[in-house]
């Protein structure tokens, strides 16, 4: 599978980011990312592609013994150059005669394996395995580390749209709350609906 282009988008409806995968032989693959996958797999993909670009450096002897702030400056400094590299203003191709080998319904995806491999590309097989008795669907690809950058990009973007990245915040006081309180100052309760 030849990958022509990517497209990440959170759509707030579902709360779910929905990612399309455009190939060159004309086949588009529709997947589904939930938050509750993205907290585990965003750090692992994050660190993956940072170790993965560090070992591809022609300089990977001398980063084997580099300081961890190095690592991660080098790092910074080739996603970067991809980033500079990468065509992000070509709108993603809506195709009249796409085929769908998943279906046309997007693969609810529930685990991801992610492989770097030796010879430079990662291999990401997203799995959906539904806990009914529905046959399991998944596929896999691989990808170049510009390209990968460019994934992360992408879901960097849709990540911040969807605010799952914001820590969970309290609550702010209001003002009512001083009313809620009776004349012995012991709170009434309140009720939503």
């Amino acid at each position: 599978m030849h990958i022509h282009q990517l497209s990440v988008t959170y759509l707030p409806e579902q709360d779910r980011i929905l990612m399309r995968i455009n190939t060159t032989d004309g086949e588009e693959m529709r997947i589904w990312l939930t938050r509750r996958l993205m907290v585990g797999l965003w750090p692992l993909l994050s660190r993956m592609l940072t170790d993965h670009l560090l070992k591809l450096d022609s300089a990977g002897a001398a980063i084997d013994t580099a300081d961890e702030e190095l690592k991660k400056m080098l790092a910074d400094f080739r996603k970067e150059e991809f980033l500079r590299q990468a065509d992000f203003d070509t709108p993603y191709k809506e195709a009249q005669e796409t085929r769908l080998p998943l279906g046309e319904e997007p693969l609810l995806v529930t685990d991801v394996d992610a492989t770097p491999l030796p010879a430079g590309p990662l291999r990401l097989a997203f799995n959906e395995r539904p806990a009914s008795g529905s046959a399991p669907r998944s596929f896999q690809m691989e990808m170049e580390p510009k390209l990968m950058q460019g994934l992360m990009h992408l879901l960097e973007q849709a990540l911040t749209q969807s605010g799952w990245r914001d820590p969970f915040m309290a609550a702010p006081v209001h003002e009512e709350a001083a009313a809620d309180e009776d004349a012995s100052g012991s709170r009434r309760p309140r009720y939503l609906n």
